[in-house]
């Protein structure tokens, strides 16, 4: 086998057994202090340095993050509160949270340095230790009256809306100032900004009117009190659309995600994909994808797949003789592809359905075989990769029946979910059912299971510790699950804010005409602008946020255009994930290169490589909407041909095996130029939904493989060099 330069290829006598899967060995941790260090270093800049509380706070953080999770998933498992308490108490509670757990300035900035440096009582106001200080608590007690009179007088607002108080005025200003500084805490200074310049533009959008070019975008303007009651109380504003669906449905999956690991489940989704995959050819970066695909659909997010799946796949990957760049970009490549993945498809799918008015279960049901395309593309990329380099898989004595026989019941929470979505039950309820699961499944754990079998003091003791056990796991998924929301929470105010602009100005509607007349109304090219916009926008905030911003601006110009609607989205949807692995941003990546051990800059570009099916699909929607079961008329299920169904899916199956084995250079061989622009020629033509073309296409990569293969032999026989990975 082939050693890469920078890199140890895997031995024959390296082998895992059942325990190493189960609990971890020294060679799948992070290999060294630096990049755990570095790793560490990533998650607080995208996620912020958080407090270290002291006791008192600590318990009163603790207290609202449990009440806060336990007060969703009991209405989730009964009815809903009233529609003000159900998005008020969300947004009242992560404000506070976030005032608490979040520093007025990050712990490294100069501000924050120069604060501590100051003389009491100065330090205890400005930048206190354990906890926060008098500003903190001041914010804290405006945001319980901002959004308690949202709360209390929600009746009375309904009533006259449109016609706002003078008090509304005010409690609308203190509301979304407090939503601009969460942004800013939680966020960083790029969306909040952003969130800013819109409340800017609303006020004083008739000043475009003169300055040529943005002139398109002018507007008559809104005096300041009727800007901030309209994205303040409006439903497009802070307790709009990003807050019902983060409170419907978002929330609840992540909640869910912490229960699942509380109850030691999720190791299910890396034991299983290594037993299957682990001896193949690139086995190890074979797991990272099957891993990510599994973990991915339940978790929603690219850069808590990457970390949880890649601290065990990266280093198996090396292992095996990967480079550390490679093995680096495929976790976060393969990462992605769980937000494509029903059942969860994180925060997108729930989003989708609130602005189609399509049924989840309708999108989660068109969403399968595009992502099934995505892993599919992943995993062949890895596959000719690990050919090109000659790479072996990881010997293990593990197989698949092992995992099955010995952890079946760990999948049971995952297929809760998903039977009781088939037949009928809303996201929410399947997502309570769920966590009831987890709790239920908590009483496997060793811990417990060593009690029962111990017999010590009796079954009811041994009843009574597991008990205390799984109490204490709840609990701390209960804190671990609400913490976890505060990212996503942190958009809401900003979102409404942005949102509710583009509703009340019709800028959406003047973007929509911007990219038809850019583009000439050539649908191709408007995908194109799309794609960049989205790239654009996913530099500054998070990508369930950009999928929301672009899909209403840019979503009305693609079906003007005559795209579907749900087509639209999912372009929209799919061109939202790009900066999480697509340079200069790609923080999934940059997490991938922290574990690995390799450059981000290289390890980003990798990524890119990789992901490249995420560039494609979104021209396939547009062009092939049959691949999403939409009909005739534009609608999902109805007046579908479905002879077209399956030709478009045959076509995209072996399109997305020959676009693989095209962008990586390597078939049986590496592929000489030659080559690879007959091959590029017949991929294009796979992708076509028509009998003819397919045929073409098949012939012509079944071609390239057959002169390949004959060529690899003709050499073997005259004695000559056969060319490095070559095989069948």
């Amino acid at each position: 086998m082939p050693v890469n330069e920078d890199n140890n290829s895997a031995t024959d006598d390296q082998k895992l057994t059942l325990d190493d899967i189960q609990f971890g060995s020294a060679d799948t941790a992070t290999e060294n202090e630096e990049d755990q260090q570095r790793l560490k270093e990533l998650m607080e800049r995208e996620e912020k340095n958080t407090r270290t509380l002291n006791q008192f706070w600590f318990v009163v953080m603790s207290a609202l993050a449990a009440s806060m999770s336990l007060f969703y998933i009991y209405t989730a498992g009964t009815l809903p509160a009233p529609v003000q308490w159900q998005r008020g108490m969300y947004v009242a509670l992560t404000y506070i949270l976030i005032f608490i757990l979040y520093p007025a300035f990050p712990k490294s900035s100069r501000m924050r340095n120069f604060a501590e440096k100051l003389p009491e009582p100065l330090r205890s106001i400005i930048a206190p230790k354990g906890g926060p200080g008098l500003v903190d608590l001041i914010l804290i007690a405006a945001t319980i009256g901002a959004v308690g009179y949202y709360i209390i007088e929600f009746p009375a607002l309904q009533q006259r809306a449109g016609a706002y108080n003078q008090t509304d005025f005010y409690v609308a200003i203190v509301g979304l100032l407090l939503s601009l500084e969460v942004s800013r805490r939680v966020l960083g200074a790029s969306m909040t900004i952003i969130a800013g310049v819109f409340l800017v533009y609303m006020h004083y959008g008739y000043l475009l009117y003169d300055i040529p070019v943005i002139e398109a975008f002018a507007h008559r303007g809104r005096a300041w009190e009727r800007v901030a009651t309209v994205l303040y109380f409006d439903q497009e504003g802070v307790f709009g659309v990003m807050a019902n669906v983060l409170v419907t449905y978002v929330i609840l999956f992540i909640f869910f995600g912490a229960f699942l690991r509380k109850s030691g489940a999720s190791r299910f989704f890396i034991d299983l994909p290594l037993a299957l995959a682990g001896k193949s050819v690139g086995g190890p970066a074979k797991v990272s994808v099957i891993a990510s695909a599994l973990f991915g659909s339940i978790s929603g997010s690219a850069i808590a797949n990457t970390v949880s799946t890649g601290a065990f796949t990266i280093p198996l990957m090396k292992k095996a003789g990967f480079k550390p760049h490679v093995a680096g970009a495929i976790e976060p490549a393969a990462s992605i592809g769980g937000m494509f993945m029903p059942p969860v498809m994180g925060a997108g799918a729930f989003l989708m359905a609130e602005l189609t008015s399509i049924p989840y279960r309708t999108i989660v049901l068109v969403s399968i075989f595009p992502a099934i395309l995505y892993f599919l593309a992943v995993l062949t990329m890895v596959h000719f990769e690990a050919k090109k380099h000659g790479l072996k898989g990881i010997e293990t004595d593990v197989r698949a029946m092992d995992i099955v026989r010995k952890e079946w019941y760990m999948s049971i929470p995952l297929l809760v979910i998903i039977i009781m979505m088939m037949v009928g039950y809303s996201p929410g309820y399947a997502a309570f059912w769920s966590i009831v699961s987890c709790v239920v499944l908590m009483y496997t754990m060793s811990a417990n299971v060593a009690d029962f079998k111990s017999g010590d003091g009796g079954m009811l003791a041994a009843f009574g510790r597991s008990t205390v056990r799984v109490l204490k796991s709840s609990y701390e998924a209960l804190i671990e699950g609400a913490r976890d929301t505060l990212v996503i929470g942190a958009t809401v105010g900003v979102i409404g804010i942005i949102v509710g602009t583009i509703y009340a100005t019709g800028i959406g509607l003047r973007f929509s005409d911007i990219i038809i007349s850019l583009s000439d109304g050539n649908m191709l090219i408007a995908i194109v602008l799309i794609g960049l916009a989205s790239l654009v926008l996913g530099m500054g905030v998070p990508v369930t946020a950009a999928y929301l911003i672009v899909a209403v601006l840019a979503v009305p110009a693609l079906t003007d255009l005559g795209v579907a609607l749900i087509a639209a989205h999912m372009i929209v949807y799919w061109f939202s994930q790009d900066s999480n692995i697509t340079p200069p941003v790609c923080v999934a990546a940059y997490a991938g290169a922290a574990i690995a051990g390799s450059d981000p800059w290289k390890t980003g570009w990798t990524s890119f490589k990789f992901a490249k099916l995420l560039y494609v699909m979104p021209i396939l929607f547009a062009f092939t909407p049959a691949i999403l079961l939409v009909g005739e008329g534009g609608q999902i299920l109805v007046d579908v041909n479905w002879a077209e169904v399956a030709s478009s899916y045959f076509s995209a199956f072996v399109g997305t095996i020959a676009f693989s084995a095209a962008t990586m250079f390597y078939l049986v061989r590496k592929t000489t130029w030659w080559e690879w622009l007959i091959f590029a020629f017949g991929t294009f033509l796979c992708f076509f939904p028509d009998l003819l073309t397919d045929i073409v296409g098949i012939a012509i990569v079944a071609g390239v493989w057959f002169w390949q293969r004959y060529d690899v032999k003709r050499k073997e026989g005259l004695g000559g060099q056969v060319p490095e990975g070559a095989g069948g």
